[in-house]
């Protein structure tokens, strides 16, 4: 576990470093369907479509984002407006030490601040390491949507899982 890491809202100059983190996440297959790694327009015009309760969180180590995460629209029909869809990415250096659990605590209070009342998320039932967390964090899995997804010419399922705030 590290110690000295500090939460905060992120802003504009974060953008390289959350396009680096994410890239890593294409790259290792482990945390989203997208394949082909983002440029920094890409992220820039993700970032600016996050504002008011659609929050960007990052942690800093020694001066360095060392991972990140987002309140997300869940769905764009009002009935929906009280679910917050959620992603973590951390550092891949720095995976397993505590980081995360940091993040999603804040993603938490922010999602209740912000007029949350649940949270969703959705990881490949092979993430082992991030369910783990998940579950310690009060999330538990709905269900598995089977062949979800295409990643590298195979079909993959994608775990729901949803913590109620």
């Amino acid at each position: 576990m590290l110690k000295d890491i500090n939460i905060r809202i992120s802003n504009e100059t974060d953008i390289k470093s959350i396009l680096t983190i994410y890239n890593q996440g294409i790259e290792d297959r482990i945390a989203t369907l997208e394949t082909e790694i983002k440029d920094y327009s890409y992220m820039k015009e993700w970032f600016n479509k996050h504002n008011g309760r659609y929050k960007v969180i990052v942690a800093e180590h020694a001066g360095q984002i060392v991972g990140w995460a987002s309140l997300n629209q869940y769905n764009n029909r009002c009935a929906y407006d009280g679910v917050a869809d959620l992603s973590v990415y951390i550092c891949k250096e720095y995976r397993g030490k505590g980081i995360g659990r940091k993040l999603l605590t804040e993603l938490e209070f922010l999602s209740k601040e912000n007029g949350f009342h649940k949270m969703v998320l959705f990881t490949f039932p092979f993430n082992q390491l991030g369910q783990g967390l998940y579950k310690k964090m009060g999330f538990r899995e709905v269900g598995v949507f089977k062949n979800q997804g295409m990643l590298d010419g195979n079909f993959v399922d994608v775990m729901a899982m949803e913590k109620l705030l």
